[in-house]
């Protein structure tokens, strides 16, 4: 009987498990779990201290209805279950309304449908419906959908016709700073982990290309970003490519625009400018590689800015042993900002 339940159904139990505020609800979902995990009705029935009919009452309950009819006198109470219409109506209502709480949405199915649930039953139930408790997520108000997916067409077209020898790449600029910041992570119930981090204010500038073809990452530490780092940059990407048109995708920063880096262009003819949407960083690929290495960096203390300096450009440097990571990361699959 081992391994018979599916991984999301595993999850969605032990989230009820966790929600559970009755000792009979928790024990008949931890009785699925230890089957699913290979125990034998005795041995369930040992450990939780009741006989093992008992447990298989529970396994076939759950066979038969799922955790709906496992956990129904817990948490349907007196009024039903949502009907699969009024679910509907529920789950287009949550899309466009979003709850901090589940105390708030357990409140208005009982306002709108009558319905009873406990926080449990409703956990579940958004669970089922295939809701997350997460963060949400903030997207620029002034975005332009139309320009991005102009941009996305105008793209695709530069890859389909582009010559052999030339390359795309994605540009931007990055400031880490000297500094940890708090962070999420699996920490054991009721204690706290520090994390060490510095008072100064330091922080480095760096100017960064990403050509996902054959996955060259160029980094360069700037004193700071401006029309000359940026032309710095140019420059080292021609030395590396020394055949091929190169297609440059940048943002609208305004160094971008500057008269000196246009005159700059005119005098290397194999540099094309390609100019994202305004607030468009979901468009720049690049951005990918620098949560990455933020990620990969938070959860190290330096004492000393020139030791953290040190680091971030070794990072940089030995890139390529993240490559199996950054093969999945870094494709041109363009997130959609939702509406």
């Amino acid at each position: 009987m081992k391994d018979f339940l599916q991984p999301e159904e595993v999850d969605v139990l032990e989230e009820a498990h966790r929600a559970a505020q009755q000792k009979r609800a928790a024990d008949r979902i931890k009785t699925i779990l230890l089957l699913n995990e290979g125990y034998s009705y005795e041995t369930i029935a040992h450990i939780l201290r009741f006989d093992d009919t008992t447990v298989r009452g529970y396994y076939q309950e759950y066979k038969k209805e799922g955790i709906d009819g496992l956990l129904e006198d817990h948490y349907q109470g007196s009024y039903g279950f949502l009907s699969a219409d009024e679910e509907a109506k529920l789950t287009a209502h949550l899309r466009t309304h979003t709850y901090q709480t589940v105390k708030a949405i357990v409140s208005y199915v009982w306002t709108t449908y009558g319905r009873h649930y406990s926080i449990e039953g409703m956990t579940h139930l958004l669970h089922r419906l295939g809701f997350v408790y997460k963060k949400t997520k903030v997207i620029p108000g002034k975005l332009n959908r139309e320009k991005q997916e102009a941009f996305k067409q105008t793209y695709a077209q530069l890859k389909e016709t582009k010559g052999t020898n030339d390359r795309i790449y994605f540009l931007d600029a990055c400031h880490p700073h000297h500094n940890n910041r708090p962070f999420y992570g699996w920490i054991v119930k009721g204690e706290e982990k520090a994390i060490k981090t510095n008072s100064g204010r330091e922080r480095m500038n760096l100017n960064g290309a990403l050509s996902l073809e054959d996955m060259q990452i160029t980094v360069l530490s700037e004193p700071t970003i401006n029309r000359h780092a940026q032309m710095r940059l140019l420059l080292t990407l021609e030395e590396k490519q020394p055949d091929g048109e190169i297609h440059i995708i940048v943002d609208n920063a305004s160094y971008n625009y500057h008269y000196e880096l246009q005159l700059f262009l005119q005098d290397h003819k194999r540099i094309h400018m390609h100019y994202l949407p305004a607030y468009s960083p979901n468009l720049n690929i690049i951005e990918r590689l620098w949560r990455f290495f933020h990620e990969k960096m938070q959860n190290n203390y330096f004492e000393r800015f020139a030791e953290f300096e040190q680091a971030v450009l070794t990072f940089f440097q030995d890139i390529n042993q993240y490559n199996d990571e950054l093969k999945t990361l870094l494709t041109d699959s363009f997130q959609t900002l939702p509406r």
